[in-house]
């Protein structure tokens, strides 16, 4: 593919740097735009390196073959990152001084901003005005990430990790970029994601070690095949995916109100939050205190309600929504993962299952997992070793061709 990457200048145009490496390491064709300003930050000899290609920031540099024309009209895909409030103001009102603000005007691909700046740039009323004069356009400007910024400020306006800017990009081109002709355009689908916390007293909980990785990763692959997208988080301090609504919540009866409400007019609901099994039949409103002579604390805990099952039971004989449930499993003497997963996936009677094992160091935290994924029909299929997003992608396969079948 040939993607056109525009720099502009900010600090975190040195991310930019992790971009352009993905995309040519995925085999993509890249030619590398600065702006004057972003050569302040990254000289052109770096970019040329990575890219294998000559850098020029301006319309004069072989004027012979027409740059400012010829290499927005040959891109697939454009991508600005960082994307600075002076040049997002610059393609809001169509200023052509430079060769990227020439190269938006002439691509008919798709274009994607990821802005980055301060907090109080990004939230002024002129940035919030020329944004959504860009979305208007159809130009998709993901909304940053909150974070660290330059100096000791933080706040929303820090640039979106180069993986995620790369997988949301590449992602709009495979689906086709416009909405009608995204597979899950027109659905809307819940998705959970986290690990619940059961307080115990206002210092500790009962809780596991769920980062919410998989879950955020659905999310973001749901939106990016068209889908309207609400985003279930328990605990988690995920940056929210571009076009993605959040509910926060933390207990897992907090967890079942949201989805149960959301999922009312879904298509489909995928639960890969880990809801805690047990919360404490009594809540201290103060810190429970050791005792003097060391005596035990003992806990008296009951049961959390299961919410796939009481969510295939509200579905009652009807097809939608196709309900997904998560399995995390461990081995024991009694059976293997996959033997409680399948056990698992009988008493719920979710439509599909997506299995993987748990334990230190394996799955919970990490950015690469392993997974089954079961259907009624008795199918299982082994996905990975591979990242949370390409795992995202065949659950969504999966839902997509249930969806198809019903």
């Amino acid at each position: 593919m040939r993607i056109v990457l525009g720099v502009s200048g900010g600090i975190a145009a040195y991310k930019a740097c992790l971009l352009l490496r993905r995309f040519t390491e995925a085999g993509h064709d890249v030619t590398v735009i600065p702006t004057a300003a972003a050569l302040r930050f990254v000289g052109a000899p770096t970019w040329a390196a990575l890219s294998g290609k000559p850098v020029a920031d301006d319309v004069w540099t072989h004027v012979e073959d027409v740059p400012h024309v010829r290499i927005g009209k040959a891109a697939e895909l454009v991508v600005v990152a960082p994307a600075t409030t002076d040049l997002i103001a610059k393609a809001a009102h169509g200023l052509a001084d430079d060769l990227l603000t020439n190269t938006l005007l002439t691509a008919r691909c798709p274009i994607v901003f990821a802005p980055a700046m301060h907090t109080e740039m990004w939230q002024h009323p002129a940035t919030v005005a020329n944004v959504a004069t860009l979305r208007a356009r159809g130009i998709h400007v993901m909304d940053p990430d909150s974070g660290r910024l330059t100096g000791a400020d933080t706040g929303p306006g820090r640039l979106r990790e180069p993986e995620e800017i790369a997988s949301y990009a590449l992602g709009l081109v495979a689906a086709g970029d416009s909405t009608a002709d995204r597979p899950l355009a027109g659905r809307h689908v819940v998705v959970s994601a986290g690990g619940t916390h059961e307080p115990i007293d206002p210092v500790r909980f009962i809780g596991n070690r769920s980062s919410g990785k998989q879950g955020y990763a659905l999310a973001a692959v749901a939106a990016e095949r068209g889908a309207r997208v609400t985003l279930v988080s328990a605990n988690s301090s995920l940056p929210t995916p571009s076009g993605v609504d959040v509910v926060q919540v933390e207990t897992t009866l907090e967890l079942q109100r949201a989805v149960t409400e959301a999922g009312r007019d879904a298509d489909a609901i995928v639960m890969a939050a880990a809801p805690a099994d047990y919360r404490s039949a009594a809540y201290t409103d103060h810190k429970i205190k050791k005792t003097a002579g060391g005596d035990d604390l003992i806990l008296q805990l009951v049961e959390n309600p299961d919410i796939v099952k009481g969510l295939v039971t509200d579905r009652g004989t009807s097809s939608r929504p196709v309900i997904v449930s998560f399995a995390a499993e461990t081995g024991d003497s009694s059976g293997s993962v996959m033997d409680h997963a399948r056990a698992k996936f009988a008493r719920k009677g979710s439509d599909i299952q997506v299995v993987n094992e748990v334990g230190p160091g394996v799955t919970f935290g990490q950015d690469r997992a392993a997974i089954h994924i079961l259907t009624r029909g008795g199918d299982e299929t082994p996905v990975g070793p591979a990242d949370k997003v390409t795992l995202a992608h065949a659950v969504w396969d999966a839902v997509q061709q249930h969806l198809d079948t019903v």
